[in-house]
């Protein structure tokens, strides 16, 4: 240090060479000072113009001065002596970030943030931008996942056409009891065969509804039960569950991006499959309701239901049979770990069979 706390030595970059050039700092009024040693070179600088380092606990000073060159100073802690023999104070922030009861503070804080938007603030985002969108995209969106589904997991059906034709019009008979003022939202109801898909019913953005070949042999003998997963998706296309998963997925996403930096990755894309599964369960509960009611009110038994639920569970257990089967002759490194979407079986059929209407 040189002139007792009013000059300091230290390195200065031209911006020309790569070579530091030694020189010594003085404030002098409302500017900062340069001098080369050998005192061929002097700049003077407003302190307003020039972009100060902030104090860290580790690591050299570098400021930026006006004209693009630069001052690096290795010893932290001649700088900040220096700097605050000028008078000079650092601001709060950096207070703040050199105190570890601050940084806790504002890390408790991040967390409660994060889990309040996580909780609370993801859904009810997602279900009011769901509904902000116009039926036109809607209707788009759904005709391009139809279109990627049809190319990668649905064939075109088998089922006679006298057959397809009857359940059509047994729904659009139930629909139109269930919604007399004609709200019903519009709807196209499809018939596809799928090796892959199985025994499925699902519906699509804007009102594509799609039902397998083998759901239909499967219910072959109970069609008000056919009816009842057909008013099932009618429900998620009535509350829009296609659109609000769609962003709530990319909301989630988003989110996990900002804490990891990537949402990319695998491990923000496992966080953001797990909260939208578990989203689901709530949408399955709401459209099942809505299946209820439009069984009720075409004159069907909501009880209906529950032969789907009973089969849908044969098929899975004899699946698992056959899964557990193949697994003994495998090493046994899989993982026992099962992560469903819907709402657990018992639950949905004690709902439907306890299932009464409102008076």
């Amino acid at each position: 240090m040189d002139g007792a706390a009013t000059s300091l030595r230290t390195r200065w970059f031209d911006g020309r060479s790569p070579r530091p050039r030694p020189v010594t700092l003085r404030i002098d009024g409302g500017e900062l000072l340069l001098r080369t040693e050998d005192g061929a070179v002097e700049h003077r600088y407003p302190l307003a113009q020039v972009r100060w380092p902030e104090r860290r606990t580790h690591g050299q000073r570098q400021t930026e001065l006006p004209d693009g060159s630069l001052i690096q100073h290795a010893d932290a802690a001649e700088w900040d002596t220096w700097w605050q023999a000028q008078g000079h104070r650092d601001g709060a922030v950096v207070g703040w970030m050199q105190s570890w009861r601050a940084t806790l503070v504002a890390m408790a804080g991040t967390v409660a943030f994060l889990a309040a938007a996580w909780v609370w603030g993801v859904p009810w985002l997602s279900t009011t931008l769901a509904h902000l969108v116009p039926p036109s995209l809607e209707e788009r969106i759904g005709e391009a996942s139809m279109a990627q589904l049809q190319s990668i997991f649905l064939t075109p059906s088998e089922l006679p056409q006298r057959q397809q034709d009857a359940l059509r019009q047994r729904f659009a008979a139930v629909v139109k009891a269930s919604h007399p003022d004609g709200d019903a939202p519009p709807w196209n109801l499809s018939f596809h065969k799928s090796e892959i898909l199985g025994a499925n019913a699902f519906a699509l953005p804007g009102g594509a509804i799609v039902m397998t070949d083998e759901l239909v042999k499967m219910l072959e003998d109970r069609p008000d039960a056919i009816v009842g997963v057909l008013a099932h998706e009618l429900g998620h296309v009535q509350h829009r569950h296609g659109l609000d998963m769609l962003v709530r997925s990319s909301l989630v996403s988003a989110l996990v991006g900002v804490v990891l930096g990537d949402a990319s990755t695998f491990l923000a894309t496992v966080p953001a499959t797990l909260v939208t599964q578990s989203y689901s369960r709530d949408a399955e509960r709401q459209a099942d309701a809505h299946a209820a009611e439009m069984l009720h009110a075409g004159g069907m038994a909501p009880a209906e239901m529950v032969v789907f639920f009973e089969r849908i569970q044969k098929e899975e257990r004899q699946g698992h049979a056959e899964a557990d089967s193949d697994a003994a002759e495998d090493s046994g490194d899989a993982l026992p770990i099962s992560i469903a979407s819907h709402p657990d079986h018992a639950e949905r059929i004690r709902f439907f069979r306890d299932w009464k209407p409102f008076r």
